[in-house]
Order: C-alpha cells, then structure tokens, then sequence
C-alpha cells in the first residue's frame, strides 16, 4: 500500500482504476496448485464464495425429485440389509443405523446435486423413516421365524396396530441416539460439495 494513493496494483505500479478484469493479470498457476484440495465446502460457504452466474449455473443443476427417489430408493434397500442382518443374528447393530443415514445422504447428493436447505430436511427425514421401516422388517422377520411362517405371509397377515407397542418394548435410549445421528448424516451428506480448487475451476471455466 501506497500511504499517500492507497492500494496500488503490483502489476503496474498504479492505483487500480480499471473494470472487470486487469489487462496485465497472469493467472498465477502456483497459487492455484496451493489452493485447497481436500476440505470440502457445502451450502452457505458455496454460495457466499461464487458469482450469481455461477451460482444460478449451479443451482439449474439441482433435482429435488431425483434426490428424494434416490434417497427413497437407498433407503429401503438399506433397511432390508439391517433387517435380515439383525435377524440372522438375532442382534440389534445401532452402528447400522448410521451407515443408513450415510448412504441416504451420498446417495441424494450424487443424484440430486442439492445446495438449498430442503435437500438436508429431505435427507434427514428418509434417513430417519429408513431407520424405522428397519426395525418394522426386523420385527416381522422375528415373528415370521418364531411363528414358522414365510417372511412375505407375515408381511401381509401381520397385526400392524402393535407395532408401537412393539416397538417401545425393545427400544433403548442407545436406539435414539444413534437415529440421531443417522438423520444428522442424513441431512450433511444431502448436500453437493466442492473444494476451494472446485470453486475456482467453477468460475474461470469457459
């Protein structure tokens, strides 16, 4: 800084008094391979760093319906895996729990490439029903062997009036916990990400 002019520019010597972009500007390469690769941004920190150009681009991108069918879809596969893993072992894996609410979220966000809020909410809330549909098919699943009968019978002939009661019979506050946590996964890994160097790319891409 130049004490009696102000901030002056490197290149020339001189107070800065062009628009958009300096003529004599080189893009630094070093300073671009020193950029942050590794820590991902999300949401807020995204739109608080890019251009309105960039940012509409971004957000054209987004696909609310393709992320809550994919969340939906991953959901349920992974509620069946918890149920027949709890059943074949005839133990309840809270850590399960939480890895349903990772692939609901990873799986949202590949699909639905989300940045607004409603993204997480969505995650969050299918993680969590993921979770309890689980538990529903866990408890069919003990019924249907103790009963000898075959896992899609009990599934339509089963009394679903109990299922609360069931349910708050087995639950422990461990069980809370780790839902907890599955909607909390739910809810970050809804949302698209991208490094310093991402966003740098993003804006300087022709």
């Amino acid at each position: 800084m130049d004490l009696k002019v102000g901030l002056v520019c490197k290149l020339t010597g001189r107070i800065a008094d062009f628009e958009g972009e300096c003529e004599s500007y080189n893009l630094d390469e070093v300073a671009v391979a020193k950029m942050n690769d590794d820590i991902e941004m999300e949401g807020s920190e995204i739109t608080a760093k890019v251009s309105d150009q960039t940012l509409e681009k971004l957000k054209s991108e987004q696909s609310l319906p393709a992320a809550i069918f994919a969340g939906i879809f991953i959901g349920i596969l992974a509620a069946i895996a918890w149920a027949a893993i709890t059943v074949v072992t005839n133990m309840k894996i809270g850590l399960v729990a939480i890895a349903i609410g990772a692939a609901v979220g990873l799986g949202m966000r590949h699909f639905g490439k989300g940045l607004d809020p409603i993204y997480g909410i969505c995650g969050a809330i299918i993680a969590l029903i993921s979770c309890f549909f689980g538990d529903i098919l866990s408890i069919i699943g003990f019924v249907a062997n103790n009963a000898q009968l075959g896992y899609f019978e009990t599934l339509i002939r089963f009394d679903y009036t109990q299922i609360f009661s069931i349910m708050s019979e087995i639950a422990s506050p461990m069980d809370l916990i780790f839902y907890a946590i599955a909607a909390w996964e739910g809810y970050k890994f809804s949302f698209r990400q991208f490094t310093q160097k991402d966003l740098y790319k993003l804006e300087n891409e022709k």
